[in-house]
């Protein structure tokens, strides 16, 4: 326990920076348990389709969106995320799956459906490259 107490008194920085990121761990774990919404691998996201009355909301470009989306799932622009919207105030009351190219943006997505009091909302980790990377059919118009 001494030399921990020397190591700490001689390497000030390095005590701090360790502190630092510990905190930062601490603070992205707090915040992704409070978001409202969770992320799901692409296994995930299949068992949750399977259960049945789960929108699929795709937020891509309309380019991607026609080179490839998950079977079943809408096209709404991230700009239509609103009150006003009644494609939005229709998904809200169920459960919900957003998906986006990567995954990014879906989460944007969330964060506004869930402030717009939407309680199943879900999000596709890695978006659509992560499901073709696992191998998982896409759907072309």
């Amino acid at each position: 326990m001494e030399q921990l107490i020397e190591f700490a008194g001689n390497h000030g920085m390095l005590v701090a920076g360790f502190a630092g990121i510990i905190l930062l761990l601490v603070w992205t774990e707090i915040s992704r348990h409070t978001r409202g919404y969770i992320e799901l691998t692409p296994i995930q996201a299949v068992q949750k389709i399977n259960q049945g009355q789960t929108s699929i909301v795709d937020i891509s470009s309309s380019a991607d969106f026609s080179k490839g989306h998950l079977a079943g799932a809408a096209h709404i622009a991230l700009s239509r995320f609103t009150q006003a919207d009644p494609d939005i105030e229709k998904i809200k009351t169920g459960p919900v799956l957003l998906v986006c190219k990567n995954g990014q943006t879906a989460h944007q997505a969330a964060a506004k459906l869930v402030k717009l009091g939407a309680v199943d909302v879900a999000v596709l980790k890695g978006g659509t490259t992560q499901w073709m990377a696992d191998q998982y059919p896409l759907a072309r118009k």
